[in-house]
C-alpha cells in the first residue's frame, strides 16, 4: 500500500472508525457563516473587530463570522453584495457621513437608506448611552459599548441583529400582505352588485362562493335592478376560468349590463351589445361567457327570458313541484359565434312564484364522495323540493341549498358558485 494510501486510509479510520464494504464516509456538515460589512474610518487603530471575531463561534460547531471593512459610505456601497448579513457601523466618533457636529448619527440615517433591509448594529462609547438608545430608535437593531467588547459578546449580539432583522422583514412582509389583502377585500366587496328593487314587491337573496383560493371574487357575477317603468330585470352569468381577469370581465359584464337595462335594451339587442363588451375586454379569444337574463312585468306575473349557454332558472309555486323554465331557445354562450342570436322567450309566472337562478358551478358537484355523477339540474330539482316541503324560504333555502350542496360533494366546490332568489307573496 502506498504512503497516500495509509495516509487515507488512517484518516478515515481516525474519524469515522473502520467502514465496511460498500459503506460510505457522510459529507462534513455545512458552515454557517456570516459575513459583516465594518464602518470605520480607523481601521488599524487599536481596537480591531476582525481579531475580536477570530475565535468567535456561533452555537453550532462551524459557524464563523467573516468581516469586511469600509472606512467610508462609497467604500461601503461596493463592499454591500447580497452575501452580507450585517453592518456594524462604528458611531465613536463621526463617520464622514455627518454633516456637522450637531448630528452624530447622519451617517446612521445614511447606512439605513444605503441598505433598507440589512440588519445594522452600531458601535459606541460607554458614555454615550443616550446616543446608543437614539441609535435603536433610529432603525438599529441593537448597540453595544465598545470598551466592553470581547469577541463572543460580540459575535452573539452580530447573530442577533441577524435574528432579529430576519423577523422585522418578514413582519413588516406579513403586514403588507395583510394590508394588501384587506385593500382586496374592501375592493372585491365593492365590486359585488347591491340590487335595486325599491317598489318591486319582490323579494330578493343572494349567495356567492368563489373557487378561487382566498379570493372574494369569481368569474361568475349576477344583479337585479327595477326599471322606472315597475319592470323588474334579473340576471346571471359565468365567465369561463377562475383567476382574477376573469372576475374583472364578469364585473365589467355586471356593469355594462345594469347601464344597458337602465337604457332600455333587453333581450337579443342587450345580449348582442354585452357579447361586442366581451369581445374587446377578454385577454383571450377563447374566453366566453354564460348568461341568463329575465325580465319581469310590471304586474309580476309574466316574464321574458333570454339563455345565451346558460342552464335555465328554477321557478316554484304554492302547491307545485319546482320545475325548470324551458330552455329549447337557448342561445350560444357570449363570445363564440359574431353574429349569434338569442330569442326571448315569454313565459307565466302566476301570482305567486319563487325564482331561483344560479351558475353551473351549484350543479356540477358529485353527489357522493364516491360516486362519478353530478348533481346536475334534475339532481337540483330534487333537492330543492325537498328544502322547499321543509318549509325553507328566502335566504334560510339558500343557505341550506350550497350547504347541502357541499355535503353531496364530500367537501368544498372547486368551481365559482353564484345563486339569486326572487319570491313574489311567498
Amino acid at each position: 500500500m502506498s504512503d497516500s494510501a495509509q495516509r487515507t486510509n488512517g484518516g478515515a479510520q481516525g474519524s469515522v472508525g473502520s467502514l465496511l464494504p460498500g459503506q460510505r464516509t457522510q459529507p462534513p456538515a455545512p458552515v454557517n457563516q456570516i459575513n459583516v460589512l465594518l464602518i470605520e474610518d480607523d481601521p488599524g487603530g487599536e481596537f480591531s473587530v476582525p481579531a475580536l471575531l477570530e475565535h468567535a463561534e456561533g452555537p453550532h460547531r462551524g459557524d464563523r463570522i467573516r468581516v469586511r471593512t469600509a472606512r467610508n459610505l462609497t467604500e461601503a456601497g461596493r463592499l454591500l453584495t447580497q452575501d452580507v448579513h450585517c453592518i456594524l457601523l462604528d458611531l465613536s466618533r463621526p463617520g464622514p457621513g455627518a454633516k456637522g457636529p450637531g448630528d452624530e448619527l447622519d451617517t446612521l440615517h445614511d447606512v439605513l437608506r444605503l441598505a433598507p433591509s440589512h440588519a445594522v448594529l452600531v458601535l459606541t462609547d460607554g458614555q454615550d448611552a443616550e446616543r446608543a438608545a437614539e441609535a435603536v430608535r433610529v432603525g438599529a437593531q441593537d448597540f453595544l459599548f465598545r470598551d466592553e467588547l470581547d469577541g463572543r459578546l460580540l459575535g452573539r449580539a452580530i447573530r442577533y441583529a441577524v435574528e432579529r432583522k430576519r423577523a422585522d422583514m418578514a413582519q413588516h412582509r406579513l403586514t403588507a400582505a395583510k394590508m394588501r389583502a384587506q385593500e382586496n377585500a374592501r375592493l372585491e366587496r365593492g365590486l359585488l352588485p347591491t340590487p335595486l328593487l325599491d317598489g318591486s314587491g319582490l323579494s330578493f337573496a343572494a349567495r356567492y362562493r368563489p373557487g378561487r383560493s382566498r379570493a372574494l371574487l369569481g368569474g361568475d357575477f349576477y344583479d337585479a335592478v327595477r326599471t322606472p317603468d315597475g319592470a323588474v330585470h334579473a340576471m346571471i352569468g359565468d365567465v369561463c376560468g377562475h383567476g382574477p381577469d376573469e372576475a374583472a370581465l364578469g364585473v365589467e359584464l355586471r356593469i355594462a349590463w345594469r347601464a344597458l337595462t337602465f337604457a332600455g335594451l333587453c333581450g337579443d339587442e342587450l345580449l348582442s351589445t354585452l357579447q361586442r363588451v366581451l369581445e374587446n375586454e377578454r385577454a383571450d379569444e377563447e374566453i366566453f361567457a354564460t348568461l341568463c337574463t329575465v325580465d319581469i312585468s310590471p304586474d309580476g306575473r309574466r316574464a321574458g327570458v333570454c339563455l345565451a349557454g346558460h342552464p335555465a332558472p328554477l321557478i316554484s309555486r304554492p302547491g307545485d313541484t319546482p320545475r325548470l323554465l324551458p330552455d329549447e331557445h337557448n342561445g350560444p354562450a357570449l363570445g363564440l359565434l359574431p353574429r349569434a342570436r338569442w330569442p326571448r322567450q315569454q313565459v307565466e309566472l302566476g301570482g305567486r312564484w319563487s325564482l331561483l337562478m344560479y351558475t353551473d358551478g351549484l350543479i356540477e358537484g358529485r353527489t357522493g364522495e364516491d360516486s362519478g355523477d353530478r348533481l346536475g339540474q334534475e339532481g337540483l330539482l330534487t333537492l330543492t323540493e325537498g328544502l322547499l316541503d321543509r318549509g325553507l324560504r328566502g335566504e334560510p333555502l339558500l343557505d341550506e341549498a350550497v350547504t347541502e350542496v357541499r355535503r353531496l360533494n364530500g367537501g368544498e366546490l372547486t368551481d365559482d358558485v353564484a345563486v339569486l332568489l326572487l319570491d313574489r307573496g311567498l
